[in-house]
């Protein structure tokens, strides 16, 4: 037991910075998990509070102003990255975006208990040129109320835990665990969409050089980015049209009969894209309209080496900037 307990205080605050850090950059590792599990050890005193959580607010803290600053640096294509990561891009770019936008600054106080906006949260505040001064103070209070949630709940109940303090030695191998079972579980889903998307209609793709040739016979590209206009050094194929693919309920444009259109975004399998395609199929099935969509999208078109164009000042959608 003795050598259990000294394992547990040269690797336990470690192991409880590591995992709290590395979800504050956007990896999905269960750090409210790590602080139950250290508030119920440091009940049962294998772990020391002040060194437990004053290290748990130094990792959260750090990652927090690391993913600020790179929002500050880097605008939406962080948040386009960390998008990426989960099972709806588009939906998560939105749904943080749209939250950060009606609650303001204050957000970022409860943020880090709303999955999904708990990372996009601080590169928002970065990008919307938040000061630092009040992302930081904002952040620290946001940070104390999460840690001492988790952490305080693991204390004051750590008799009740008492199994899990016991076995917090081998806490690594739980979060391997954990770690191979949410990888499990993401695989799953990916699987189940995969599938999903098979029995839907069919989607025509195009490879870009053949979008290229065709467009100068009267084709036309449109752009159906759900966030690829907010930033002002945002770029797209050239001569392409910008098409809201959330505004399709109250408009559609004037599309001639029996013209060829071509749809492209940036998400992973072209996920806006198809989805647009769909809906403008039905609604342009009268029409004769044939709708095709951009293999690979953007990428794809830039690693082709085709023309592509600075989005016009008139089409970027303004973000909002914190004084």
């Amino acid at each position: 037991m003795e050598h259990w307990i000294s394992g547990i205080s040269q690797h336990g605050y470690a192991i409880l910075f590591a995992a709290i850090f590395l979800e504050s950059v956007g990896f999905p590792v269960p750090a409210a998990l790590a602080l139950l599990v250290a508030g119920a050890a440091a009940g049962s005193g294998f772990l020391r509070v002040p060194n437990a959580t004053i290290g748990a607010m130094t990792a959260m803290v750090a990652g927090d102003t690391l993913m600020f600053v790179m929002g500050r640096y880097t605008g939406w294509w962080l948040l386009g990255v960390l998008c990426r990561l989960s099972l709806n891009p588009e939906a998560c770019m939105l749904r943080s975006a749209d939250s950060f936008y009606r609650r303001g600054s204050k957000l970022l106080v409860v943020a880090k208990f709303i999955p999904g906006i708990n990372t996009m949260a601080p590169p928002l505040a970065g990008s919307m040129q938040m000061r630092f001064r009040s992302f930081l103070q904002l952040d620290l209070i946001g940070a104390a109320l999460y840690i001492g949630l988790y952490f305080g709940f693991g204390f004051f109940f750590s008799g009740a835990l008492h199994a899990v303090t016991q076995g917090y030695h081998a806490f690594g191998r739980i979060m391997g665990g954990v770690g191979i079972a949410l990888v499990a579980v993401y695989l799953g889903v990916q699987l189940w969409l995969w599938i999903k998307e098979k029995a839907r209609p069919p989607v025509v793709y195009a490879i870009p050089l053949e979008v290229a040739e065709t467009s100068l016979t009267g084709a036309q590209i449109y752009d159906v980015r759900s966030h690829g206009y907010f930033d002002a050094n945002a770029v797209r194929i050239k001569g392409s049209k910008r098409l809201d693919p959330n505004a399709l309920h109250q408009s559609t444009p004037d599309f001639e009969a029996q013209q060829q259109v071509y749809l492209y975004c940036t998400c992973v399998r072209e996920a806006t894209s198809r989805r647009v395609a769909r809906e403008l199929e039905i609604k342009l099935k009268e029409a004769g309209v044939r709708i095709a969509v951009i293999k690979g999208g953007l990428s794809a078109w830039r690693k082709a080496g085709l023309p592509t164009e600075v989005v016009p000042r008139e089409d970027v959608t303004a973000l909002p900037l914190f004084g």
